[in-house]
């Protein structure tokens, strides 16, 4: 006898019930108060539309295989869904597809009679099967396979294309009586759908296909080709790929903390401004849009207030740039793991045929992380160091492992994933790195992985005779720190080249070294001579420098020579600084600072800032900067799997339900209401329940005003309240008797 949904789950045990609720997780939210709303919740249109997107090829088309058999309308038995799916699919594979089904309430019953939730009609296509709807007359009659071999050529062809799927063609012919569409629909082997549609019955689609009534199955997933490129190979090139998008995300902050970009009026970042940037960042677009998006969603950069909003770079940007590149990558590799969104359409037209912009809202896909983690997780089922031969094996894996995830851009987002992933070091010539790796399975080591496949950090530079110095890898932050404040970097990647000039070796004095800091620091870290060249410049532009020294006055001009001072105050553009000499060698300004040696610096001269105590003062401008919108500590964590206690407690609290829900239809008839007979007849009910040792139910309003029931086995009543077990939480309760509104003895 078929059974409902509700029987068939109240007879499974609580593993199989934590089970279904790790598959589905939506059945859980919020806890269903009893197994009948379970029930109902599995058979809800979108739930099982979710719980399908986890099928394979074999279980969607056993599934197919079920509507065909209208399982969703009556009991089938397994025989008649074997027939259907035909020889392809194996016994085995049968078994495993309808475990799956069963797994996800989706199907129950026993072989005899599988029973299909009705909603799972509405997730197979509208011609399940490729096959249409049946009929009645001559195509449902034992004649039908006489009608068949008395066709003639034409119309077989006819009924042969229909058969293969889909069932519906259009035809003007139909109307023409001599024609092959007439002739068939004159026997009733096609049906009018309307004046220029017909459509092929399923008995003759059916009959038509032979031993394989749903046509051929692909049962077996499709081979993944692999290439073995090494462990340290590929970890090796992740590591330098990671380096090589630090440096980027760097030149992105820098750029927008001196001109930062507006914000779009519909939100987003403008073409040119994501060209320029790319331009910056020496990337590609597509590239730059990424670490754009990056940028923003690690916090790094955020939309600044007021009437007309910029991207602009927080001060989250400037701890992330003090720690180790470890670190930093870390932020962006878990930002990109858990970035809701798809980069990948940046560029793309919308339905208005508007190119989509980077950091725009038509970006935003929920689903994009689970789609994200699924394409790392095929590639995380391969040895270290192992390829996949070519990124459409991967993607036609997936594609049959889960044929309706993703969507119209399913296949792309493959693609998009693994170029994504390569550009951040997560993956490397279509392999999971090592740090990717502990990426995906473990996030909060990530850093340290990484740290692992970066090469150790070198300690020297090799300086060359044309004012440049070549890095041959990774330096220490120390050397890396003061390289890059007195030289500019000219070209960035397995080696790194520095290049000298007057600005950069002006900005490390600015920054308070002296020229015997720098000379030092040249001879102790470079293992080539320092050639004469650098040293020239290096005293050179020392000579030069601080010559003048500025203050605030606003602010002070001094130097000791009193002929350089008379020099700039005859200088032509002397009027703008509006100095004036107090002493033979110093002169005030009423311009900040910063704008009078900006000023004098593009009249050509060299001049210093100093403090109160007569030190260099760095002035050097640091870029703009926001406040950060939160922390990244205090960010929501994705959602996780529900632990096994959880789930064990929400089938716990299911189990209670359904037997309180029980306990209410059995004495439903029997309640009385505590307000007709008064607080005596329910002191004495509960009473006289004490002393037999019976349960009674009991409904009442708490302290709150809100309705609630339980089911009480008194053990003491007294004072206005009675004690007891509850019987189906199996807690001690206490309860005023005045909050009682109805009470039952319990059978």
């Amino acid at each position: 006898m078929h059974i409902p949904l509700v029987d068939w789950l109240r007879a499974q045990d609580d593993e199989t019930l934590a089970a279904l609720l790790r598959l589905r997780p939506d059945l859980a939210v919020p806890p269903p108060a009893d197994l009948t709303v379970l029930a109902t919740r599995a058979g809800i249109r979108a739930s099982v539309h979710r719980a399908c997107d986890d099928l394979d090829t074999v279980t969607l088309a056993v599934l197919e295989a079920l509507v065909v058999a209208d399982a969703d309308t009556r009991p089938v038995p397994l025989a008649e869904v074997r027939r259907l799916l035909g020889p392809d699919v194996t016994a085995a594979a049968l078994e495993r597809a309808l475990g799956a089904l069963r797994e996800r309430a989706l199907l129950w019953g026993g072989d005899d009679e599988l029973a299909l939730v009705p909603a799972a009609r509405e997730v197979v296509p509208s011609h399940p099967g490729g096959l249409g709807r049946p009929a009645s007359g001559p195509a449902a009659s034992s004649e039908l396979p006489a009608l068949l071999a008395s066709v003639e050529p034409d119309e077989r062809r006819v009924l042969e294309a229909l058969a293969a799927g889909p069932p519906i063609g259009r035809s003007r012919s139909g109307s023409d009586p001599e024609s092959p569409v007439g002739r068939l629909l004159a026997r009733g082997l096609l049906l009018r759908v309307d004046p220029e549609t017909v459509e092929l019955p399923r008995q003759i689609g059916l009959a038509l296909r032979g031993d394989r009534p749903l046509g051929p199955i692909e049962v077996a997933p499709p081979d993944l080709s692999t290439v073995d490129r090494g462990a340290e190979t590929v970890d090796g090139t992740a590591a330098g790929a990671a380096l090589a998008a630090l440096r980027q995300v760097e030149a992105l902050i820098a750029l927008w903390g001196q001109v930062p970009p507006p914000v779009l009026r519909s939100g987003g970042l403008g073409v040119r401004e994501l060209r320029r940037a790319a331009k910056e960042m020496d990337a590609e677009e597509p590239v730059a849009a990424l670490l754009v998006e990056l940028a923003v969603a690690a916090d790094l950069i955020g939309q600044s207030d007021g009437t007309a909003p910029e991207w602009t770079p927080t001060t989250a940007a400037d701890i992330w740039a003090a720690v180790g590149a470890e670190q930093r990558w870390s932020v962006l590799a878990r930002a990109w793991l858990e970035l809701p969104r798809l980069a990948g359409l940046v560029g793309r037209r919308d339905d208005a045929g508007r190119p989509i912009p980077a950091l725009s809202d038509p970006l935003r896909r929920p689903l994009a992380v689970r789609d994200r983690r699924r394409v790392l997780a095929g590639l995380a089922e391969l040895p270290p160091g192992t390829a996949v031969g070519s990124p459409a094996a991967l993607t036609n894996l997936l594609a049959w492992r889960a044929p309706r995830r993703g969507g119209r851009l399913r296949d792309e987002v493959v693609d998009w994933t693994l170029a994504e992933a390569t550009v951040l070091g997560i993956v490397a010539l279509d392999a999971l790195s090592g740090p990717g790796r502990t990426l995906l399975e473990d996030p909060g080591e990530a850093a340290a992985a990484l740290r692992a496949a970066l090469p150790e950090p070198i300690d020297h530079v090799l300086l060359q005779a044309d004012l440049t110095a070549i890095a041959p890898g990774p330096l220490v932050a120390e050397l890396a720190r003061e390289l890059a404040l007195m030289a500019d970097v000219e070209s960035a990647g397995g080696a790194t080249v520095y290049r000298f000039t007057e600005g950069s070796v002006r900005r490390a004095l600015d920054a308070g070294r002296t020229p015997t800091e720098l000379r030092d620091l040249l001879t102790a870290r470079s293992a080539t001579p320092v050639p004469q060249a650098l040293t020239y410049l290096v005293d050179d532009v020392a000579r030069r420098h601080g010559r003048l020294r500025g203050g605030t006055a606003a602010s002070f001009l001094r130097s000791d020579d009193e002929v350089l001072l008379s020099e700039v105050l005859a200088h032509p553009d002397s009027t703008v600084f509006e100095l004036r000499r107090i002493a033979p060698t110093v002169a005030i300004s009423p311009l900040p600072l910063v704008e009078l040696l900006d000023g004098l610096r593009s009249a050509g001269f060299i001049p210093a800032a100093e403090d109160a105590g007569g030190g260099v003062l760095d002035l050097s401008d640091r870029g703009r900067r926001i406040d950060a919108r939160r922390s990244r500590a205090a960010r929501t964590p994705a959602p996780s799997e529900p632990t096994a206690a959880h789930l064990e407690s929400v089938v716990s609290r299911m189990r209670a339900g359904d037997t309180l829900a029980g306990v209410r239809r059995s004495v439903s008839g029997s309640a009385t209401p505590a307000a007709s007979n008064g607080t005596s007849d329910t002191l004495a009910t509960l009473q006289h329940a004490a002393r037999a040792r019976r349960s009674v139910w009991i409904g009442f309003v708490d302290g709150h005003g809100v309705a609630g029931e339980r089911v009480l086995e008194p053990t003491s009543v007294g004072g206005g309240v009675v004690e007891g077990r509850d019987r189906v939480g199996g807690d001690l309760y206490r309860m005023p008797l005045h909050r009682i509104t109805s009470i039952a003895l319990v059978d």
